[in-house]
C-alpha cells in the first residue's frame, strides 16, 4: 500500500451522522469484482438518479469536491455492516483520510488495513471544518499523520489521536500481514529452536504403529 505521511488536499464537506456502509456503497455491488472500480460505486444512491444521471446537489457531483481527497463528516461514521468494500469505494475513489466526529469501530480498522486514514475530531472541530469547506468550495485541508495534526483552511490546528500499531500501518504503508513479514527472520528462528527443544511435536506418526499406541494414524 501507499505510506500515509502527510497530506494537503481537497475536502468534502459531508456533515451526516451515521452514515452507514449501505449508504457508502449499496449492497448489490459488492457482487461485482474490484477490477469492476468500487470508486464508481461510492455514494452511488446519493451521486446518481433511477436513470444513472449524477445528481448535481450531492457534493461529491459538485466541481469544487470532484477529485477530494478528504471527507469531512460527522458521528458514527461508517456503521451498519461489517462490509469492506466500503472502505474500498473510498479509497478507489481517491480519498485518502475520513475525519469525522466518530467511527464504528469495525470501519475504522478496515481504513486501516486500506490505507485510508480515519481522523476522529471533536464535534466542534468538524463542525468548523465543515463551514469552512462549504463557504470555500475546493479548499484544502493539511493532515501530518506522524504529528497527528489537522490544519484547516483557516489555519486552526487540531490534535488527533491513533493507536501506535495503525500509525505505524500508515506510515510505512503496510497492513497486520505486512506488518508480520517484517520479522520473518525472528519467527523462523522461534520456530527451529521450538522444534529443537519440543521435537515429537512435529514428528509424523508411524504407519506401523498399532492401534492403541497413543498416536493418531494418518
Amino acid at each position: 500500500m501507499e505510506p500515509f505521511t502527510t497530506l494537503t488536499a481537497v475536502a468534502a464537506p459531508y456533515y451526516h451522522a451515521d452514515v452507514d456502509t449501505d449508504e457508502i456503497i449499496p449492497h448489490r455491488f459488492l457482487r461485482k469484482p474490484l477490477s469492476a472500480g468500487y470508486g464508481n460505486f461510492l455514494f452511488h444512491d446519493k451521486r446518481f438518479d433511477g436513470e444513472g444521471r449524477e445528481m448535481p446537489e450531492f457534493v461529491l457531483n459538485r466541481l469544487a469536491y470532484r477529485d477530494a481527497e478528504v471527507l469531512v463528516s460527522g458521528a458514527n461514521f461508517g456503521c451498519g455492516s461489517t462490509r469492506e468494500g466500503a472502505v474500498y469505494a473510498i479509497r478507489d475513489h481517491g480519498m485518502r483520510a475520513v475525519i469525522a466526529t466518530g467511527f464504528a469501530d469495525i470501519f475504522r480498522g478496515n481504513c486501516v488495513q486500506n490505507g485510508v486514514l480515519p481522523v476522529a475530531l471533536p464535534d466542534d472541530a468538524v463542525r468548523a471544518l465543515c463551514s469552512q469547506l462549504e463557504a470555500q468550495p475546493g479548499a484544502r485541508v493539511a493532515i501530518d499523520l506522524a504529528r497527528q495534526q489537522v490544519t484547516g483552511p483557516d489555519g486552526a490546528v487540531y490534535g488527533f489521536d491513533i493507536a501506535p500499531t495503525w500509525k505505524t500501518l500508515l506510515l510505512e504503508g503496510l497492513d497486520e500481514i505486512g506488518l508480520t513479514l517484517k520479522h520473518v527472520d525472528a519467527i523462523a528462528a522461534f520456530e527451529r529452536d521450538y522444534r529443537g527443544k519440543l521435537p515429537w511435536l512435529g514428528a509424523r506418526p508411524s504407519a506401523s504403529l498399532p492401534p492403541g499406541s497413543g498416536v493418531a494414524q494418518e
